[in-house]
C-alpha cells in the first residue's frame, strides 16, 4: 500500500470515527442542553480552561515525536510514558492545592470540588496518549476509531443518566472521567504495548527536543482558545460563556467530522517523506483541494440555517447563540487552508516559527475579544473570526517560506471547492426565496428543504461539472456507487 492509499484509508477510518463520535456528541448534547442550563456548561468550560491548557504539558507532544521518529520501539514509548506520568502527578497535585483559591476567585465554592475531580484525568492521560500514539505510528486508525465511538457512547450515556438524576454540572465532570477510564481500558486490550515505567534519560532527551516544541506550540494554541473563554467567564459570566461555547462547538462540528481525520494520516505520511519537498507540496495542496470540496458545503448551509437550527434542536433558551454560529461558520472557509499548513510545518520541524505565530495570534485574539465584548456575543464572534483569518494568512506565509510554491498554487487548490460552493449558495438563495416564511414558524421543515435539495444540487455539480483536479475523485466515487448498487442488486 503506497502513501496515498495509506492516507486515504486512514482518513476514511478517522472520518468514520469522528463522524460517529460527533453524531453521538450531537445527539447527547441536544438531550443535555434540555436537561441542563447554559450556566452548567459555562462552569465546566471554565474548569476546562485551566485543565485544558495546563494539560498541554502532558499532551500528545511527546507522542507526536514518537510518530514522527524514523525508529521507535517499546522502550521509547515506556520512557515517554514515565516522563508524562510524573508530570501528570505533579499537575494533579497542583490543581488539588490551588482549587480553593480558584473557587474564591470565581466566587463559587462548587469550583473547588469540580476542579479536583476533573483533574483526575491527568493520571490516566499518559497511558491513553502512548497507546494512541502507537496506533497513529502504525497508521492503524480503524482500532482508534472504533474505540473512539465506543467511548463517546459511554460518555454521553453516563452524562445523560447523571443529568436526569439531577446531578447538574457534575454530570458533565464525572462523565468525562468515566470516558477516560473506559477509553484506556479498551486501548489496553487493542494495543500490544506492554507499558511500564522506564527511567531512560537518553531516550527522553532524544524525543524531548521535538516533543517539547510540539508541547510549547500546542500550549500557545490552547492558551489562545482558553484565554478567550476565561475572559468571557470573568467579564461576562458563565451563562454568556455557555452560549458562546455552544456556537463555537457547533461551528467546528463539520471540521471535526471530515477535516480533522486528514491530519494524522497526512502528518505521518509527510514525516516519512520530509526530505522530498516536491511530494510534500503535492500532498499539501491535494489535501486543501479535497478539504474544500468535502467540508465547505456544510459551512455554506450553516450560514443559512443557523437560527432555525439552534431554535429547533436546542430550544429557545439557546437562540442567542444562533448569530455567533452564523458568524463563526465563515471561519470554516479558512480551516481548509490553515490545518494542512499546520501539518506541513510540524512535519518539516518549523515549530519555532509556528510558536511565534501562535504568540502573535494569542495577543490579537485577546484584544479582539475584549473589544468585541462591547457588542455582545456577535462582537466576540467577529473578533474570533478575524483571528482565524490572520492565522490562515500567517501560516501560509510560513509554508511559502518552507517549500517551493507560489500563491497561484493555492488559488488552484481552492478553486474547485469555491466553484462548487458558489453553485450551492445560488441554489440556497432560490430555495430560501420560496420557503423563507417558514424559517422560524416551521424550522424543521425549513432545515429539511434547505439541506437536502442543497446537498443534492452540490452532489450533482460534483459529478456533472468536468473539473480536471477532481477527475480521479469523481471516478472513485462512481466506482463506489456502482459497487454499492451491484451489491444491492445481488441482495435482492
Amino acid at each position: 500500500m503506497n502513501l496515498g492509499q495509506s492516507i486515504r484509508k486512514g482518513t476514511k477510518w478517522l472520518a468514520i470515527g469522528n463522524t460517529g463520535n460527533s453524531m453521538l456528541q450531537f445527539v447527547f448534547g441536544v438531550v443535555l442542553a434540555r436537561l441542563l442550563v447554559p450556566a452548567d456548561f459555562g462552569m465546566i468550560v471554565t474548569i476546562q480552561v485551566f485543565t485544558g491548557f495546563v494539560g498541554m504539558i502532558t499532551s500528545g507532544g511527546m507522542g507526536q515525536a514518537l510518530v514522527r521518529a524514523k525508529e521507535a520501539n517499546e522502550d521509547d514509548f515506556n520512557a515517554i510514558l514515565t516522563l508524562q506520568l510524573a508530570l501528570g502527578i505533579l499537575i494533579y497535585t497542583g490543581f488539588f492545592l490551588v482549587s480553593p483559591w480558584f473557587a474564591e476567585y470565581f466566587e463559587n465554592p462548587l469550583y473547588k470540588d469540580l476542579m479536583r475531580v476533573s483533574a483526575l484525568v491527568f493520571l490516566i492521560r499518559p497511558y491513553v496518549y502512548m497507546r494512541t500514539s502507537w496506533l497513529n505510528r502504525e497508521m492503524d486508525f480503524k482500532k482508534r476509531s472504533v474505540i473512539g465511538i465506543a467511548t463517546g457512547f459511554v460518555s454521553g450515556l453516563s452524562a445523560i443518566s447523571m443529568a436526569f438524576s439531577g446531578l447538574g454540572v457534575w454530570s458533565l465532570s464525572l462523565s468525562g472521567l468515566v470516558a477516560a477510564i473506559f477509553r484506556n481500558a479498551l486501548l489496553a486490550r487493542a494495543v500490544p504495548l506492554k507499558l511500564r515505567l522506564n527511567i531512560d534519560l537518553p531516550i527522553m532527551r532524544k524525543h524531548g527536543a521535538y516533543g517539547s516544541k510540539i508541547v510549547a506550540n500546542d500550549f500557545l494554541g490552547k492558551l489562545r482558545k482558553e484565554a478567550v473563554k476565561l475572559i468571557l467567564a470573568k467579564l461576562a459570566g458563565p451563562a454568556f460563556l455557555g452560549l458562546y461555547n455552544k456556537a463555537d462547538s457547533q461551528h467546528r462540528l463539520p471540521y471535526r467530522m471530515f477535516g480533522m481525520p486528514v491530519a494524522q494520516p497526512l502528518f505521518r505520511a509527510m514525516s516519512k517523506i520530509q526530505d522530498n519537498l516536491d511530494q510534500t507540496k503535492y500532498m499539501f495542496y491535494r489535501a486543501i483541494t479535497l478539504l474544500a470540496v468535502y467540508i465547505l458545503p456544510f459551512y455554506t448551509i450553516m450560514l443559512w440555517v443557523a437560527e432555525p437550527f439552534v431554535g429547533f434542536v436546542y430550544g429557545e433558551q439557546w437562540l442567542p447563540s444562533a448569530e455567533p454560529l452564523e458568524i463563526l461558520a465563515i471561519a470554516g472557509f479558512f480551516y481548509v487552508i490553515s490545518r494542512p499548513c499546520g501539518v506541513l510545518l510540524m512535519a518539516q520541524n518549523r515549530l519555532l516559527q509556528e510558536m511565534l505565530a501562535q504568540a502573535v495570534l494569542l495577543i490579537f485574539a485577546v484584544a479582539a475579544v475584549i473589544i468585541g465584548l462591547n457588542w455582545g456575543l456577535a462582537g466576540v464572534s467577529w473578533g474570533i473570526l478575524a483571528t482565524q483569518v490572520l492565522q490562515t494568512i500567517y501560516y501560509y506565509v510560513l509554508v511559502y517560506n518552507t517549500i517551493p510554491t507560489r500563491l497561484s498554487d493555492l488559488l488552484k487548490a481552492v478553486a474547485p471547492g469555491l466553484a462548487l460552493n458558489s453553485i450551492l449558495y445560488l441554489v440556497l438563495i432560490i430555495i430560501d426565496s420560496l420557503v423563507h416564511e417558514h424559517k422560524m414558524t416551521s424550522p424543521g421543515f425549513y432545515l429539511l428543504v434547505m439541506a437536502i435539495p442543497g446537498l443534492m444540487a452540490y452532489a450533482a455539480a460534483f459529478f456533472l461539472i468536468p473539473i480536471p483536479s477532481l477527475k480521479t475523485e469523481v471516478a472513485l466515487w462512481r466506482e463506489k456507487i456502482k459497487g454499492g448498487l451491484a451489491f444491492v442488486y445481488k441482495s435482492l
